[in-house]
């Protein structure tokens, strides 16, 4: 019985200290304030929006900052086609695999799918397509220092919007808003 009451002594134990640690940040967050996690937010997004090639177009969407947090969000004004969307997506996931986010989940609905994702510091980010095929990027910091936090450095490649008057994609890419779909890759050359 006293080794029962030990090893369940030393589980709740190991729990509640992971469990300070999660709510404490640790790591790179213990030293961040809400400025530095808003940077690192735009940052991420700055990479994400560049991996896609050809270029999209893209403009700030409203921003908040919470208690701890900062949420920043981007919207896509390029046309991306139904048929193009898969392809799309697939260029989001494999980049964020590659910078080391791991996938946390997937809507694969037709018209309005989505991606999320997480840094291992905390992090989180996605991708979701709405009305219209509006591709938003939204990313979310840990909690961390309290801070002011200042408005996104970036400037947008789109056309410029103030925050919330922003419209359905409205820019055309001959590749991105093209409706046939794409062929199989070609074979690699010898």
């Amino acid at each position: 019985m006293n080794r029962q009451r030990r090893v369940l002594g030393t589980a709740v134990t190991a729990l509640l200290v992971s469990l300070l640690l999660a709510g404490c940040g640790g790591g790179e967050k213990e030293n961040m304030d809400m400025q530095a996690a808003a940077d690192r937010a735009d940052a991420m997004l700055d990479t994400t929006l560049k991996a896609v090639t050809p270029e999209i177009r893209w403009t700030h969407h409203t921003w908040t900052s919470g208690s701890c947090t900062v949420t920043r969000r981007r919207k896509v004004m390029t046309i991306i086609s139904e048929e193009r969307m898969g392809n799309f997506l697939g260029v989001i996931e494999r980049h964020w695999k590659k910078n080391g986010y791991r996938i946390t989940g997937v809507n694969p609905d037709r018209e309005m799918p989505a991606l999320f994702a997480r840094t291992s510091d905390g992090f989180q980010i996605d991708l979701s397509v709405g009305y219209k095929g509006q591709a938003v990027f939204t990313v979310t910091t840990p909690c961390v220092e309290k801070s002011d936090v200042a408005e996104p450095a970036t400037v947008p490649n789109g056309p410029p919007y103030s925050y919330g008057e922003i419209p359905t994609p409205n820019v055309r890419s001959a590749f991105w808003s093209a409706t046939t779909p794409l062929g199989p890759p070609a074979p690699a050359s010898s």
